[in-house]
């Protein structure tokens, strides 16, 4: 599903003028990855792709998976990339892509610029 899910978000965003540079980028020693990262314009946005299949839960969105935890792991993988790719200067961003697809449906997307600051 995370796969899917995140091949989808790629081509989504690319047909909304991102230009993608990068997916599932890890750092050693850190948990997890970002999901893609990419250009919206003149702003690098480091993109966070959340998918459920099952029924929308009103109570239960795909965003909301997005803990503290998670969020402090995206900003320190989203400093080692810039620090690596000596990006000092870029205006940068983490966006959300939530993907509600329930099966048999067209898949409900929403996607979130600028969702949470670093800190």
């Amino acid at each position: 599903m995370g796969v899917r899910g995140e091949t989808f978000a790629y081509w989504y965003l690319r047909r909304h003028r991102y230009v993608m540079i990068c997916r599932n980028f890890r750092v050693p020693g850190v948990k997890g990855e970002i999901d893609l990262i990419g250009f919206d314009g003149p702003v690098l946005a480091f993109i966070e792709v959340k998918t459920r299949t099952s029924k929308p839960d009103p109570l239960s969105l795909p965003e909301d998976a997005i803990t503290a935890d998670k969020r402090r792991f995206l900003a320190r993988m989203a400093r080692q990339f810039l620090m690596e790719r000596r990006l000092d200067g870029v205006n940068w961003r983490y966006d959300v892509l939530a993907i509600e697809s329930p099966a048999g449906q067209r898949p409900v997307v929403r996607l979130h610029k600028g969702a949470f600051a670093d800190r």
